[in-house]
């Protein structure tokens, strides 16, 4: 299988056509797991497997994304930014501007700068959903938003920030992010009895009124240096609880991404996606096809 890596701020995703599938008999969520190995593998956080369409007037492309675990997501801001950046790098799509349909609708995202091997895109978000019903959480007779929610872990009490950005996310805010339990408390809160479907965790600081630093722990992955829709996450956590205001610089660990957010309207994420390499994966079985 044919492949290229790229990074969006250290977030390193595989991209690799999901439409050729001649002799493929793996899933898709196996190749993902087998691929994304950072030992046995190509190593990634997670695999866009993207489609050109067909008759398909409102996307260019569809896109299956997968985290390393090899379960579906239904989102990822720093992974279609990377198969675009992958699309015009490559010369299969000639123009600036891409719309990727995804499992949470289609994202069109704008190129607005190259330099070497970086693409800066403009991406549209969608709308961030704040009904407890849609992201999902077990939240009972609270329409939405939910801000501050508290959520029991033992014998302490985590105050959490719930919406989904297509995929879920429970954003917690800390006085030093870089000082936050992300170990301890990703994985209790990623699986807790709250989420149906697990969640996304953001460790957040605010800094000013337009800037916050935050830490990233993604469901099916674990600890991430940046994460798309988990920026645009706590970007909107911040400014429904009145702690920050539009546009919001969010700080991660190899740089930095701006949200373009107003309640009620659509949200805009802004960043870089990087040119790693490109190779074709063999697995070990690839004798019985793949």
């Amino acid at each position: 299988m044919e492949f290229a890596k790229l990074h969006a701020l250290g977030n390193d995703f595989l991209v690799a056509d999901g439409g050729e599938d001649s002799g493929r008999r793996k899933p898709l969520s196996e190749l993902a797991r087998l691929c994304c190995d950072r030992h046995c593998g190509v190593g990634a956080d997670g695999i866009v497997f993207y489609k050109a369409t067909s008759g398909d007037y409102d996307a260019d492309y569809s896109a299956l994304i997968f985290n390393a675990d090899g379960s579906r997501a239904e989102m990822s801001g720093n992974g279609v930014r990377c198969a675009a950046a992958f699309l015009v790098h490559s010369r299969r799509h000639p123009a600036s501007t891409l719309r990727i349909r995804t499992v949470s609708g289609i994202k069109r995202l704008d190129l607005e700068k190259r330099e070497g091997l970086t693409y800066r895109f403009r991406c549209s978000m969608g709308m961030p959903v704040t009904d407890p019903a849609k992201i999902p959480v077990k939240v009972p007779g609270n329409p939405g938003p939910v801000l501050d929610y508290p959520i029991q872990l033992g014998s302490s009490t985590v105050l959490a920030s719930l919406c989904s950005m297509g995929n879920p996310h429970c954003s917690t805010f800390w006085p030093d992010a870089t000082a936050a339990p992300l170990r301890e408390l990703g994985p209790e809160l990623e699986t807790h009895s709250l989420f149906p479907g697990r969640t996304n965790v953001e460790f957040v600081e605010v800094l000013d009124r337009h800037r916050l630093r935050v830490r990233f722990w993604e469901r099916g992955v674990g600890p991430t240096l940046c994460s798309g829709t988990g920026s645009s996450a706590a970007a909107v956590a911040a400014i429904l609880k009145g702690l920050a205001d539009s546009p919001v610089r969010v700080e991660t660990e190899l740089g930095h991404l701006e949200v373009a957010w107003e309640p009620g309207h659509e949200l805009f994420l802004t960043g870089p996606a990087v040119f790693i390499c490109d190779g074709n994966y063999l697995p070990a079985d690839s004798s019985d096809g793949y």
